[in-house]
């Protein structure tokens, strides 16, 4: 026995299996056939766990062998060894078909309590043991994050995520946010059938004074035939909201960031209603993955 390997090298578990199963068919011959094994080859293999243990394991008992007890301690370990193996083996699988594992969201403002937060409540419902990390962050940075691997999907509006021919990424339409106009209760158009963008022309408008919003604003507008007055520059949607509530001016509101105000009435448009696309992006090949593939399928759906 002086051939005792150190440390956890010594515990081999192919070794450990076939010492379980004598135990339990009680003959060399019998662990053979249960194991697909010649007699010689069990007998090696316990004779080579022995020497890396450095304890005796079998006995003689008239023509037979049988366990001795530091084989039975050994083996009351093993058995916890089995179990783990037993549950890492079935986690494995889950990750596998996607069942389990973490998926790290970025996402932009508006599409957080939209998009995400009913995505991970559904997520939560049909697959419990996915979990979601969620990071608020605009396309400039979101992608920035994807392409370090810090983030695993990043959500942001088509005209800001990377184009469909980049080598690095994989691109998800997920949906086409309509564009209402926020009107102050009592504007003689509030509640008009079919009101179209060209009908207000001539009114003073809130919108950013630079950045995504102030370009969507605009376009919307140009697209309609008139470059909207800018009468108030503000950038946050409460701030906006609360202006056109107080009657200083209409804004043009994404669905998806409306927020119900008493003094707001949101008009949606008519013909020429305006809207804008949410993507998500994911580096390609991960939209394979499991809990990705999981999360994206309950975002699309």
């Amino acid at each position: 026995m002086s051939e005792r390997v150190p440390g956890p090298d010594r515990w081999d578990v192919k070794k450990l299996v076939v010492l379980r199963t004598l135990r339990e068919r009680g003959t060399v011959t019998a662990t053979a056939a249960a194991l697909l094994m010649t007699p010689s080859a069990v007998s090696q293999q316990l004779t080579n766990l022995a020497k890396q243990l450095g304890v005796p394991l079998l006995e003689a008992h008239g023509r037979r062998v049988r366990l001795t007890d530091a084989a039975h301690l050994v083996l009351r370990h093993a058995e916890a060894v089995f179990a783990e193996l037993e549950r890492a083996d079935a986690e494995l699988a889950s990750y596998v078909q996607g069942e389990v594992g973490v998926v790290r969201v970025a996402a932009f403002s508006t599409a957080v309590p939209a998009l995400v937060v009913p995505a991970v409540r559904a997520l939560r419902a049909a697959h419990p043991g996915i979990t979601v990390r969620v990071r608020e962050a605009e396309a400039g940075a979101a992608y920035e994050l994807l392409a370090a691997g810090d983030v695993d999907l990043a959500l942001s509006l088509a005209a800001h995520a990377p184009t469909a021919r980049d080598p690095k990424f994989t691109r998800v339409p997920l949906l086409a946010d309509p564009l209402d106009v926020a009107l102050p209760v009592g504007h003689p158009r509030a509640g008009e059938p079919g009101l179209r963008l060209a009908d207000l022309a001539g009114e003073p408008w809130i919108f950013g004074g630079s950045g995504p919003w102030s370009e969507i604003t605009i376009a919307a507008c140009e697209a309609a035939g008139f470059v909207p007055e800018q009468a108030h520059s503000a950038a946050g949607w409460t701030a906006i909201l609360a202006m056109v509530e107080a009657g200083m001016g209409i804004a043009l509101v994404p669905r998806m960031a409306a927020a119900r105000r008493d003094g707001v009435v949101m008009c949606p448009l008519g013909a020429d209603r305006p809207v804008r696309h949410v993507v998500a992006a994911v580096r390609r090949g991960a939209e394979e993955r499991g809990a990705v593939r999981r999360f994206l399928d309950v975002l699309t759906h």
